[in-house]
């Protein structure tokens, strides 16, 4: 695994491509360490915001060397990146985080879930993974972001809460509809999302592996503010603990206690 680097990254570009969220590409040396599934802590240059942002890695495009991150304003800190112009810089932290095993999906039916602000990393995956795949995408409602990017490398299934696109529901609900079979499942999204996921999975004996979303203040395992249960010790904590930001934030759900 590639040593951690506090970089200064060029920003390229950057839009608004749903309600609140907005597409950032940087252009950084460390898109060549990028797995899918990592991702990057971007530092505010804000007095009052001191810590940097967790944001998952969208693409990477190691040629080029640039990173895209998709990412929804949730506070000032994600407010103030929303306000980057092509030319302005951001420092930032990487690669952090483990990613998905691609090579588990190796000749497999596979899932790949994603919900809200869990969908952007799927994309890198997506891209990563060879072969059958479907991709299922819950949103909220019509504003809907990033399901043509996926359609580029696979089966892309919707479902809106609002049943505005789509099956109307969840990625769960797009299972039931359409009578979709998966040898493994690889997800990214909220807590419950993912917890009716590792259930479903558990139930039809499917091998699943979540990303588990979590508030992170150093993001390299120092801090121990990302603690999630497990069901095995914790060689760092030797508590039934482990740190999101390091040990994730992919797990084989197995692994987890959710």
């Amino acid at each position: 695994m590639a040593r951690k680097k506090k970089v200064t990254a060029k920003v390229i570009s950057q839009k608004q491509i749903a309600e609140q969220i907005f597409d950032l590409l940087l252009e950084t040396r460390l898109a060549k360490d990028a797995h899918p599934g990592q991702f990057v802590a971007v530092y505010p240059k804000g007095e009052s915001t001191l810590l940097p942002r967790p944001i998952s890695i969208c693409e990477a495009d190691v040629d080029k060397g640039m990173l895209r991150l998709v990412y929804r304003v949730a506070g000032k800190g994600t407010a103030e990146f929303s306000t980057c112009k092509a030319g302005d810089t951001l420092d930032i932290l990487g690669v952090l985080g483990n990613g998905f095993p691609v090579d588990k999906a190796k000749g497999k039916r596979v899932f790949l879930m994603g919900g809200g602000i869990g969908i952007p990393p799927l994309l890198e995956l997506a891209k990563a993974i060879d072969g059958r795949k479907k991709i299922l995408l819950g949103y909220r409602n019509k504003d809907l972001f990033l399901e043509e990017d996926m359609a580029k490398y696979g089966d892309v299934y919707v479902a809106t809460e609002d049943g505005s696109v789509g099956t109307k529901g969840n990625v769960m609900d797009i299972i039931r509809a359409h009578a979709l079979k998966a040898d493994v499942i690889m997800a990214c999204g909220p807590m419950p999302m993912l917890r009716a996921i590792k259930e479903y999975a558990e139930k039809e004996k499917i091998e699943a592996y979540i990303s588990l979303e979590e508030r992170m203040a150093c993001g390299v395992g120092a801090c121990l503010g990302c603690v999630c249960k497990t069901t095995q010790v914790d060689a760092h904590s030797h508590v039934h603990n482990a740190r999101i930001c390091t040990e994730g934030p992919v797990f084989e759900m197995g692994e987890v206690m959710i």
